[in-house]
């Protein structure tokens, strides 16, 4: 542990960072900083001002010391979920918590912490390698959207991975869910509620109906939906005339997505008829799916650097998205690979130092593979 000790620093030192979407310039700039320590340099895109950010995209290349082999890109997001407390990780028992009450950060910044220290090593000690860049990207957590307005073709690499999913070190995602969104706003008929409320048209009630009527949570093993914001109202003692709400849903299955998708448009739409209100709706597409072969040259890849460095491989659909989702779509093969953290998205987030570290050692064996 004491020869990687500059991972855990370096991770510390992140999560402390708050880096909410749209406001990753902190991180950001630190990020850079390092890279240009290491006398590499860093490309910063405009995507920033185009989805919403105070910071772009991060693209920084290493040029290839080997003849042959595949270069590779390594990608991470740099926002978190938004922290609803201060930022204190500190390290118990050998695991990174967050002492003030809120998230880690890990989700990604222990990706971050790692793809960075891999890269000192490889510049430090001159390792051989085909060539390899590090994406880092902002907005991730709602919607994918810095990986999205990222211009791919600016990569040279062949194949890419992403450390996304919270689960054991060795399990490694062959797929991920189509996502759509569905924005509601029901308008109904403000009355005062104590003297005239026949009057009014209720759009709270014709929403609660709705959402009663909807299908929501798992499905089947496939597909999912929720609903997960709701406002409406102006004044207690008014019978409301207006009510929004937000929802999504996910499958694996274009198909069932889109079926899902009408079911719930039209559940909608009775419940507002019923209450004699009025409705608007609008899709959004959140990313679209991919599914990966166990024999796909990204899955061996990460295999045998997995296998190397001791751990058993496991393979696994997840019902999350990433960045993965994005290059997959755009056609560069993009794998997504646990790295040990969990909980994540909650305040008991938390990841052992010793997986923090082992990231490092896979990540070299990525490039090592790759090379070869």
């Amino acid at each position: 542990m004491a020869e990687h000790s500059e991972t855990l620093d370096l991770f510390l030192e992140l999560a402390a960072i708050p880096s909410p979407p749209g406001e990753e310039r902190l991180v950001a700039d630190r990020v850079t900083a390092y890279l240009r320590e290491l006398g590499l340099e860093v490309d910063e895109d405009d995507a920033g001002s185009r989805v919403g950010s105070n910071a772009g995209n991060l693209l920084c290349r290493l040029p290839g010391r080997a003849n042959g082999g595949t270069p590779l890109f390594l990608c991470a997001h740099l926002d978190t979920v938004p922290p609803l407390g201060p930022l204190e990780p500190v390290v118990e028992d050998g695991v990174v918590r967050n002492t003030g009450g809120t998230i880690l950060g890990a989700d990604n910044k222990a990706a971050v912490a790692a793809m960075l220290e891999a890269a000192r090593r490889i510049v430090q000690e001159r390792l051989p390698h085909a060539g390899l860049e590090l994406l880092f990207t902002q907005k991730e957590e709602v919607g994918l959207r810095g990986a999205g307005a990222f211009d791919h073709t600016k990569l040279e690499a062949e194949l890419g991975y992403v450390y996304d999913q919270a689960a054991a070190i060795g399990q490694i995602i062959l797929g991920a869910p189509y996502g759509r969104t569905i924005s509601a706003r029901f308008h109904g008929r403000a009355a005062h509620a104590g003297m005239v409320p026949e009057e009014g048209r209720s759009a709270i009630a014709a929403a609660a109906r709705a959402i009663a009527d909807l299908r929501l949570d798992r499905i089947d093993e496939q597909t999912t939906a929720n609903v997960g914001l709701i406002s409406g109202g102006s004044a207690r003692n008014i019978v409301p005339e207006w009510c929004s709400f937000e929802a999504e849903a996910r499958s694996h299955d274009e198909r069932a997505l889109a079926d899902l998708t009408q079911e719930m448009l039209d559940t909608m739409g009775f419940a507002a008829s019923l209450g004699d209100c009025t409705l608007e709706t609008e899709i959004g597409v959140t990313y679209d799916g991919y599914r990966l072969r166990k024999d796909d040259p990204v899955v061996q890849l990460a295999a045998g650097a997995l296998r190397q460095c001791g751990f058993e491989v496991t393979t696994a659909l997840t019902g999350g998205g990433a960045d993965a989702n994005v290059f997959n779509q755009r056609g560069i093969p993009c794998l997504n690979l646990a790295n040990g953290m969990a909980e994540i998205h909650t305040a008991d987030e938390h990841i052992a130092v010793a997986d923090l570290e082992a990231m490092v050692d896979v990540t070299l064996a990525l490039v090592d593979g790759a090379r070869a």
